[in-house]
This record gives structure tokens, sequence and C-alpha cells, in this order.
């Protein structure tokens, strides 16, 4: 058996939208890939960030917010920034074989009542997509 695609996801406080894609990749496909976040600048994680995931069934469990620099001389086989800030602060990051940038509206500072959710919705899509094209033999 092959082992598991290492995957970081990474954002600026570590706070929703990284944690979120970890929760959700997992939640999606644990069985080919390890889901891990990191935060350039980490703030702990938002609450309606485990709220929404409470809200989809999807576990929290281990979710805590994490610097960059806890994983330092890790292997990944893929960093995803989630935000343009990290993008920039991350383009760099030792142990990555492949960087993507992805951007998602930070749903922290957002003043829209559904901003967890579309992040959630959005970011969801992104990890399946992912997923498939990762997974084809």
């Amino acid at each position: 058996m092959t082992s598991k695609t290492r995957v970081l996801f990474v954002c600026t406080a570590n706070a929703a939208r990284s944690q979120l894609a970890e929760a959700l990749l997992r939640h999606i496909d644990s069985e080919h890939f390890e889901a891990f976040s990191a935060g350039t600048a980490p703030e702990g994680i938002h609450p309606r960030t485990l709220a929404e995931l409470q809200h989809l069934g999807i576990s929290t469990e281990g979710l805590r917010s994490k610097s960059v620099d806890e994983f330092a001389g890790e292997r990944f086989d893929y960093v995803i920034t989630l935000c343009d800030k990290s993008a920039l602060e991350c383009h760099a990051l030792p142990g990555a074989s492949e960087v993507l940038a992805w951007h998602f509206e930070d749903p922290a500072s957002s003043d829209r009542p559904d901003a967890f959710r579309r992040a959630a919705q959005e970011i969801a899509e992104r990890i399946k997509m992912f997923v498939l094209v990762k997974t084809k033999r």
C-alpha cells in the first residue's frame, strides 16, 4: 500500500479557511489524504468555524490553531495557501513538493451572515475537484 498524500493548508490566522479545509479534506477522503493546517500568524480557531463544521456533521476532533513553524522539517506533497497574504508569505516553504495558491474570502472578516457557510461550500467544492484530479489513476 502506498502512503497517503500529505496536504498542508495555510492561511494567515489558521482560524477559519485552513481549519475548514483540513476538516473537509479529512471528511471527503481520509483514505488517500492526510490533512493538516497552519497559519503564518495563528490566532486560535474562530468559534463560527467549529459551529459550521458541526452543522455540516464534520468532525472537529484534533483541530487547533497552529503555526507553520510547527511543521518545519516535515515533507508535504502539497502546500495549499488559501489567501493571497499567506501565498506571499509561504512561497518558499521548505518541504513542499508543490505549492498551490487558492484564494477564498476570509469569513471571519466578512459582515455577511452566511460567510462561514459560503466559505465551507466553496472550499468543499475545490477540495472535491482536487481529490478527483489527484486520485485518478
